[in-house]
């Protein structure tokens, strides 16, 4: 064994998987779990902790692997995340854990996620459940939203023995987790439901289809139905696009309801009568994460599928395992180029996208280098479909509907980073609506520090 590379993990092929919608990494078996856990030298100053935003316990939970404790090593991480099956697999660890493990100076980074997904897969199959044995609380907490931040705080609070409500807006709970990440990167059902039913077996009770804002507000929350305390997680879900001309034809696609289309309501499946429009020719624009999930979705929907962005791949700002798969996939990378305006057909659907060439020039606010248009490179790429992926933003229904509840310029939320408070007394929030949209850990982190902030002022009150 060289200690110096990581353990590789088994993957379908990617002239299979990218006719399939089955998960893409297979993960580690036991026995390739416990060689990888063997190459952590379980440093005294661990800073792998550090840049874990839940703080799990990475080498004590790695010792365990390595001994074959496996249900040790889940209770040790089941202390500090709610989701480690989910976080196993959509977690960014090279620039986190991973990007701070000392085996990676002169080789390769322990495979944290990796053994991270091991052990939590490893519980699910074998129906090791997270323990409570916290002292009942007299107090209620409402949450809204059951993505990843909504979910981690429930549960927290519940550990510590708080009554916990979830309100979803939508049938079904797990937020982005369900809508948002293609199955073949993150299984709604093994995957998402069981860590769900997890956080549900903590005592957290979750009701479906309640707007906040709409059903019920903040107020009523806290005035008409006894909750003692709130905390908002309800994402960032409205999705942003360029202005330009002919961005209203037919065929043209915000990526949050492309993927909400194929994922949630199963368009992907011809037994589900939820149909999507299978194209010949789609354009993507954008570089991020989720312009990986909409371009390698719409790629196993038959489409021949281009990412159109306006910076060089050394910019992309998708994890460079997302654009190795998606490159692997078949999936056309047109760099350097910007729309300028989309072209439909008589009948109002796409038809073309006229783009420009681009060069990158000084550095900008953000410490990239700007875009900047070469002159007299205008062209015309023939298609179908685009997909816009520039981001999202909170939508601004509950803050318009709550008294006394500060928001930026961004329409986000205005909380503290240590503890989840808002302007407004009781109200927590954190997540994609504070910050707009980010990672699924960095949501789960605010979670779990607004859990703790909550804790505090309830004790307190």
């Amino acid at each position: 064994m060289d200690v110096l590379k990581k353990v590789p993990v088994r993957e379908q092929a990617p002239d299979v998987r990218n006719k399939n919608f089955d998960e893409v990494c297979l993960g580690y078996n036991i026995d390739e779990a416990k060689e990888e856990a063997t190459r952590c030298i379980n440093c005294k100053n661990a800073k792998c902790i550090t840049g874990c935003p839940v703080s799990i316990n990475i080498p004590a939970f790695i010792a365990q692997v390595k001994d074959g404790n496996i249900e040790e090593a889940y209770k040790i991480i089941s202390e500090s995340s709610a989701l480690p099956a989910v976080c196993g697999r959509v977690c960014p660890q090279e620039s986190q854990c991973e990007g701070k493990c000392i085996r990676g100076i002169k080789g390769e980074a322990i495979s944290i996620g990796k053994l991270e997904r091991f052990v939590a897969d490893y519980a699910r199959e074998n129906n090791i459940k997270p323990v409570v044995n916290a002292e009942k609380k007299n107090k209620k907490v409402a949450v809204i939203g059951s993505g990843p931040s909504g979910l981690t705080c429930a549960g927290d609070l519940a550990k510590m023995g708080y009554d916990v409500t979830i309100f979803e807006a939508l049938h079904e709970a797990g937020g982005v987790l369900v809508y948002g990440i293609p199955e073949f990167r993150l299984p709604k059902k093994t995957v998402v439901a069981s860590e769900i039913e997890n956080v549900k077996a903590l005592g957290v009770k979750i009701e479906t289809n309640v707007i906040i804002g709409k059903s019920l507000t903040i107020d009523q929350l806290l005035e008409e139905e006894d909750f003692d305390a709130v905390f908002i997680g309800s994402g960032a879900g409205l999705p942003r696009f360029m202005g330009i001309p002919g961005e209203n034809a037919n065929g043209v696609f915000s990526a949050n309801e492309y993927l909400t289309r194929s994922n949630l309501m199963k368009a992907f499946r011809d037994d589900y009568d939820t149909p999507i429009a299978r194209f010949n020719k789609v354009a993507i624009v954008g570089g991020g994460n989720v312009a990986m999930d909409a371009a390698r979705t719409a790629l196993r929907l038959g489409a021949e599928v281009h990412i159109v962005y306006r910076r060089s791949e050394s910019e992309l700002p998708a994890r460079v395992e997302e654009v190795h798969h998606a490159k692997e996939e078949g999936i056309i990378f047109d760099l350097l180029t910007n729309p300028t305006e989309i072209i439909a057909d008589e009948n109002g659907w796409v038809k073309g996208m006229k783009c420009v060439k681009m060069e990158l020039g000084e550095p900008d606010a953000s410490g990239r280098r700007k875009p900047v248009e070469i002159p007299d490179s205008e062209f015309v790429m023939d298609l179908d479909a685009v997909i816009m992926s520039l981001g999202t933003s909170p939508n601004p229904l509950i803050s318009s509907t709550t008294k006394g509840l500060e928001v930026n310029k961004r329409k986000c939320i205005v909380a503290e980073e240590e503890n989840g408070a808002t302007s407004k007394t009781g109200v927590y929030a954190g997540g994609d609506a504070v910050t707009g949209a980010a990672t699924v850990i960095l949501a789960m982190g605010a979670g779990k520090a607004a859990a703790k902030g909550i804790d505090e002022y309830l004790s307190n009150k």
